[in-house]
Formats: C-alpha cells, sequence, structure tokens
C-alpha cells in the first residue's frame, strides 16, 4: 500500500499493483510536489500521468487541485488498481486510459486531445519502468514537444534511475532542474522558448 501526501484526500490509502511497476516513494512524491506548489503549476491543472501503474502521482495532483487528470499505463492489472483507487477516493476529474505511453502520447499531437477537456497539458509525468530504453522514451518525450500538447508554463516530471543516461530532451523541450534522491533521479522541464533564429529565417 501507498498513500496520499497531502491535499483533500491526505493520508488516505491508495493500492499498488502486486508486481511490474515501481511506485514512486511517498518520500520522492512529497519533494516532488513541493517544488510543484512552488512553481504554482497545481491549481486548476490539467494533468497527464504516462506509465501510471497506481496512478500514485496523477492521483496526488487531483488531491492538490489538479482539474483534469487522465492516468495511462499499458498493463491491464495497473489501470484496474489504478480505477479501483479512483473509485475509493472519490476524486473528481480523473479518467484512466489502458494503453502504451508512445501510442497515447503520440494522438496528443496538434490537438492535445487526450486531456478530459480536449486542451492543452499543464503538467506531465512520466515515470518509466528503469529499463526503458532512452529512445523509447524520446520518442514519447517527442510526441509532448509536438505544437498544441503543452500550455505556456507547463512543467513535464521525469523520473530515472540515476545510473540511466539523463534523458535526451526534445527541441520542444527544456530541462530546468534535476534532484537526486538516492538511486531516483527527478527532471523538470518545461516548453523551450521559440529561436528568434530559426524565426527570422522561415520568414
Amino acid at each position: 500500500m501507498s498513500r496520499i501526501v497531502a491535499g483533500v484526500v491526505g493520508g488516505r490509502s491508495i493500492a499498488v499493483p502486486a508486481k511490474g511497476t515501481r511506485p514512486t516513494s511517498d518520500r520522492v512524491r512529497e519533494a516532488v510536489f513541493s517544488r510543484l506548489e512552488h512553481l504554482d503549476v497545481l491549481d486548476g491543472a490539467r494533468v497527464l500521468d504516462l506509465y501510471a501503474g497506481s496512478g500514485a502521482l496523477g492521483l496526488e495532483a487531483a488531491s492538490r487541485g489538479a482539474a483534469a487528470v487522465t492516468l495511462v499505463d499499458s498493463a491491464r492489472p495497473a489501470t484496474d488498481v489504478a480505477r479501483r483507487n479512483v473509485t475509493t477516493l472519490g476524486l473528481a476529474g480523473v479518467r484512466v486510459v489502458t494503453d502504451t505511453a508512445e501510442r497515447f502520447a503520440a494522438g496528443l499531437g496538434g490537438t492535445a486531445g487526450g486531456t478530459a477537456e480536449g486542451t492543452a497539458l499543464d503538467l506531465v509525468f512520466l515515470d518509466p519502468p528503469y529499463d526503458l530504453g532512452e529512445e523509447a522514451l524520446a520518442v514519447v518525450l517527442g510526441h509532448l514537444a509536438a505544437p498544441g500538447v503543452l500550455a505556456d508554463g507547463a512543467v513535464v516530471v521525469v523520473e530515472r534511475s540515476t545510473r540511466t543516461p539523463e534523458p535526451a530532451w526534445p527541441a520542444g523541450l527544456t530541462r530546468f532542474a534535476r534532484k537526486d534522491y538516492g538511486e531516483t533521479a527527478v527532471y523538470y522541464a518545461e516548453p523551450a522558448e521559440p529561436d528568434p533564429a530559426s524565426d527570422s529565417v522561415s520568414a
């Protein structure tokens, strides 16, 4: 079992899949959300939680004021647990999708139609298995960087092992912080500023 750290359902327990996932520890989750609250991106946010497992990250966001949360995982046992957690906690605006992160993210391009309201995302979590290849992760990040997917001021949070390389950030994302917690490295990225030089060339 794990728990929601804070917010309207803070302290409530959530179930985790019996196997096949690596839940973010309460300690790391508390630190991540402390930073996100400092960045003021949670209240009313449109959130996507990829490789969601039990849904702990997305549900934590919902507990702390996010308006719409989508939990995505490719494993049916994980999404079954996530759905039970949503029902148990009674949080509104949370939906669960059984799909691969790559396929779901690919469907966001240009329209960001994967959120509950079909609008751009304010916050995205990616907590893939540590053995996920760097190329596969880069593909997903590339989809997120497509025009229209991320809102202005959006934050993308990627959790990896400290033994794996830093993610290969696509042209549309810029990493602005990294924090290590034991074996866990957490990266924070934001939409990249347009390159004025490229704009002048295209003009």
